[in-house]
C-alpha cells in the first residue's frame, strides 16, 4: 500500500496486511506521518515540555449523577 505523508509529502510503502494499512484503509480519519516527521514533532514538543511554559488543557470531568 503506498501512503503519503500529511506533513511533507513524501511517499513510502507500507506492507498490505500490517495494522497500520489496515486502519488507513478503514477509517479515513487517521493520516500518516513518516518516522521524520514523527520523530521531529516528538522532540519538539519534549523540548516545549522541558521549557515549563507548555500546558495540556483537559478537558473536565462532568458528573452525571444519574
Amino acid at each position: 500500500m503506498r501512503v503519503k505523508c500529511v506533513i511533507c509529502d513524501k511517499i513510502e510503502s507500507l506492507p498490505g496486511d500490517s495494522f497500520q494499512a489496515k486502519r488507513l484503509r478503514n477509517r479515513p480519519i487517521h493520516t500518516f506521518m513518516c518516522k521524520e516527521c514523527e520523530d521531529r514533532i516528538s522532540a519538539r514538543t519534549q523540548e516545549r515540555i522541558a521549557t515549563g511554559n507548555f500546558r495540556l488543557y483537559k478537558p473536565k470531568d462532568e458528573e452525571d449523577d444519574w
